[in-house]
């Protein structure tokens, strides 16, 4: 007996040793592998450092972009790298601003309806606005237009990620949010162990969309031109202008080429992990039967990775958590009495009145020495144009997408056969094929001013699919159980659970993806290939046509309009559906 119990006890130490060692050795490989990684992004960003501070000429740079296949590794890489600098920024953005208007009523009552104008100005108003403060910011060094075009891509990826966030912050579970009071969670605390995490899933998906978005606006965000001058990047997106004004289709469809594999890569090696790391944070009491998985984050988890970030990242919560305490604590009362709250907020509102009112006589003033009150008329008509095929648009994709989007997301599999693709066509830049779609629109006589509508949706219909699929898949999987128990019929079970679930994600992708048309009119209403150009009739082509020749009492004129329609719209449609969905279908008790 006592033989036998040796022998047994001999065995599973040996099973115990076989199976340590291969731990260890999975770790020494993904270890390797991260090593590798991280050093093949440090040379990749060594190899672009020396020549982003090279001199601008007087006339701009648009000789610096050869159209030369050969180059399109390179210039992929400087457009990746600008891009995820403004995510970066546009993250940072969306946490402080979406938290400002979340925690203060009267910081609210402001910030929101300054984010719809934000998300109706063009990105061409921007650039216009702010290329010179760039420029002297960094004289004659490329520096000056890189952070200009930093800056566009900024604007075109930040206000989605915004709505999404502040959304998230006033739909919090409300045991959750008790539970944080109860806690006495400071105000660090509570945003890491409750802000962040309820938000995570949609920001993630609107971080996503966000990247697409950025693709869209690439060419003109690289090849800015502006007063009357053109300053080129290097980049794939300089590289397709290039190519289309020369005619040189072999070219684009190798940009084509590249910008597929380059969104590829992104996806296997960024958002893939990503959203199977995100699955953690879902509101449910059991796990997915079918969870997400990524080889990347295999690897990340096997490997030693977390501790090092752990060690080098927890003293500096510890710090921030220490620093912030002295603000109070989740339920501490920030705000005075009632009655001094009363008097703060009229004399709030008088002064917002005030510069409201200064800002309107200083616009009139402009437009009466520049482009003339009677363009007024001329240009409200222009902007009815746009807000139809604006308003269709947004009909039609929500009629097309939104019950294709709910069942991706309730459904893990076929998340993880669909997600690749919808993230390479949403991150595909739509305007790359523009120059074909003018062929298409030439030979087959097609209007521009119907077919601009096309376009626009190819870069704007994907706000609307992304947030449904982040909405449906925030739904916890109790209430998905239940809809089974109950014996619900199909139909029961999209106009009970489904609908109202994803109903308040579908406006935050709604507001968007109207902003995001608005903005998407700029490159959709004028096309161009070659020497030929077909223009439609609406605001965004007003606006590229008086940016271009550096009238800036036009563009001024045509920027105000556009968001006066988002404006109104946002305040007469969305933001009721808004606070509907927040007042109904939130998962709140």
């Amino acid at each position: 007996m006592a033989s036998v119990f040796t022998m047994t006890q001999a065995n599973a130490q040996s099973t115990g040793n076989g199976s340590d060692r291969a731990s260890f050795r999975q770790s020494l490989i993904s270890d390797v592998i991260v090593i590798i990684g991280i050093l093949a992004l440090i040379g990749a960003i060594a190899v672009m450092l020396p020549d982003i501070d090279k001199a601008v000429g007087p006339q701009g740079m648009p000789s610096t972009i050869s159209t030369d296949p050969r180059n399109l590794p390179y210039y992929a890489m400087r457009s990746v790298f600008r891009m995820f600098i403004a995510l970066l920024c546009s993250l940072i953005f969306t946490i402080v601003y979406g938290l400002a208007a979340a925690r203060s009523r009267r910081l609210g009552a402001i910030l929101i309806p300054l984010l719809d104008i934000l998300q109706s100005v063009p990105i061409l108003g921007f650039l216009s606005a702010t290329i010179s403060i760039w420029l002297v910011l960094f004289p004659g060094s490329i520096l000056g237009v890189e952070a200009a075009s930093i800056f566009a891509i900024f604007t075109s990826q930040a206000w989605n990620m915004t709505f999404s966030f502040h959304r998230s912050l006033l739909s919090e579970p409300t045991e959750l949010d008790e539970a944080a009071k109860i806690l006495r969670l400071s105000h660090w605390q509570r945003f890491w162990k409750l802000d962040m995490p309820n938000s995570m899933i949609p920001l993630l998906w609107n971080c996503m969309m966000s990247v697409g978005g950025g693709w869209f606006f690439l060419t003109a965000s690289e090849m800015i031109s502006v007063n009357n001058r053109t300053y080129a990047l290097p980049g794939i997106g300089s590289y397709v202008a290039e190519a289309s004004k020369h005619r040189q289709l072999g070219n684009i469809g190798w940009a084509i080429v590249t910008m597929i594999i380059v969104v590829v890569l992104i996806d296997f090696c960024l958002w893939k992990p990503l959203t199977a790391w995100s699955e953690k944070f879902r509101i449910t009491s059991s796990s997915s039967a079918s969870p997400r998985r990524s080889m990347v984050l295999t690897i990340i988890r096997q490997s030693h990775l977390n501790d090092v970030l752990a060690a080098l990242l927890r003293p500096c919560g510890d710090f921030l958590d220490r620093i912030t305490r002295p603000l109070g604590r989740t339920g501490s009362r920030w705000h005075l009495a009632s009655t001094r709250s009363r008097v703060g907020d009229v004399a709030f509102g008088t002064v917002m009145t005030l510069i409201i009112a200064v800002g309107v006589i200083a616009w009139i003033d402009s437009i009466r020495n520049g482009a003339g009150l009677a363009q007024i008329w001329h240009v409200l008509g222009l902007g009815f144009l746009t807000f139809l095929r604006v308003m269709l648009l947004t009909v039609v994709c929500s009629i097309v997408w939104v019950p294709i989007g709910a069942g991706i997301g309730m459904n893990p599999r076929l998340s993880r056969i669909f997600q690749p693709v919808i993230q390479v066509l949403s991150s595909f830049p739509a305007n790359f094929t523009f120059p074909l779609v003018t062929l298409w629109f030439i030979a087959w006589h097609i209007d521009i001013n119907w077919g601009t509508m096309l376009l626009m949706s190819l870069g704007t219909q994907w706000y609307i699919l992304f947030n449904v699929i982040a909405g449906a898949s925030s739904i916890p999987d109790d209430l998905r159980e239940m809809s089974r128990s109950f014996g619900l019929t199909p139909l029961q079970r999209w106009t009970k659970l489904i609908l109202p679930a994803v109903f308040g994600s579908w406006c935050t992708g709604g507001i968007t993806a109207a902003g995001g048309a608005w903005n998407a009119s700029i490159v959709s209403e004028t096309v161009a290939y070659g020497h030929t150009t077909l223009t439609a009739s609406g605001l965004g082509s007003y606006i590229a046509a008086s940016t271009a020749s550096g009238n800036m009492s036009k563009t001024l004129l045509g920027v105000t309009v556009m968001a006066m329609f988002v404006v109104i719209v946002n305040r007469i449609f969305w933001h009721p559906l808004e606070n509907l969905a927040e007042r109904r279908f939130s998962l709140t008790s």
